[in-house]
C-alpha cells in the first residue's frame, strides 16, 4: 500500500510540473506576441530632403510600409517655384506658379485625374491682393479685398452659387483690430456669432448677470 501512495503521489507531482511548465510557455508565448506588437506599433517613418542647383528643397518620405511620396521642386524662369508631387498610390499632381507683372504669384494646380484649379491673383490700387479661383469642377469664387483708412483690409468672397460674405475690419483706440462678419458663416467664428471683439478683457465693460 505505502509503495502505491508513493507511486500516486510521484505521479501526481510529474503532472504538476508538467503543468506549469506549460503554463510558463504560454506567458512567454503571450510576451513574444506582446513585444512584437509593440514593435509594430512603434515602426517608423522617414523624410529624405535635398536642395538642387537652383536651390529649392526636394522631399522623398517613406511610410513605415515602405510606399513613398516625392515632391520635386523648380525654380521657373520668374523665380516662382514649381512642384510635381507624386503619391504613395502612384498618382502625379502638379503645382505651376507664375508672377504676374503686379509682382503677385498665380497658381495651376493639377490633380492624379487631370482636372485642374487655377488661382489667379491681382494687386489693386490699394495695395490689397485680390483672388479668383476656378474649383476642379468649373466652379468661380473671387475674393475682393480692400485697405480701409485705418490700414486694416477688409474682405468681401463671392461663392459659386453666387453667395458673398463680407468680413468688415476696424482697428480700435488700443490696437486691436475688431471685425464684423456677414453672410456665410465661417469656421473661425461660433454658430449665430457675427462679430468678434478683440479687445482686450481688462478694458470691456463687466455686463450680463454679473454686471448691469
Amino acid at each position: 500500500m505505502s509503495n502505491a501512495r508513493s507511486l500516486a503521489v510521484l505521479v501526481l507531482a510529474a503532472a504538476l510540473a508538467v503543468t506549469g511548465a506549460a503554463q510558463a510557455d504560454g506567458g512567454n508565448g503571450k510576451g513574444n506576441k506582446a513585444k512584437k506588437g509593440k514593435q509594430a506599433q512603434g515602426s517608423t517613418a522617414t523624410v529624405h530632403r535635398s536642395k538642387g542647383a537652383d536651390g529649392v528643397t526636394d522631399r522623398t518620405a517613406t511610410g513605415p510600409k515602405g510606399q513613398t511620396q516625392t515632391i520635386d521642386r523648380s525654380r521657373g524662369g520668374d523665380g516662382a517655384v514649381d512642384a510635381t508631387v507624386t503619391g504613395r498610390k502612384g498618382g502625379t499632381s502638379t503645382v505651376d506658379r507664375s508672377k504676374g507683372a503686379d509682382g503677385v504669384t498665380d497658381r495651376i494646380v493639377t490633380g492624379p485625374g487631370g482636372k485642374t484649379q487655377t488661382i489667379d491673383r491681382s494687386r489693386g490700387a490699394d495695395g490689397a491682393i485680390d483672388a479668383t479661383v476656378t474649383g476642379r469642377k468649373g466652379g468661380t469664387s473671387t475674393v475682393d479685398r480692400s485697405k480701409g483708412a485705418d490700414g486694416v483690409t477688409d474682405r468681401v468672397v463671392t461663392g459659386p452659387n453666387g453667395k458673398t460674405q463680407t468680413v468688415d475690419r476696424s482697428r480700435g483706440a488700443d490696437g486691436a483690430v475688431d471685425a464684423t462678419v456677414t453672410g456665410r458663416q465661417v469656421k473661425s467664428l461660433p454658430p449665430g456669432a457675427s462679430a468678434v471683439d478683440r479687445t482686450p478683457p481688462e478694458v470691456r465693460p463687466i455686463t450680463g448677470r454679473q454686471g448691469g
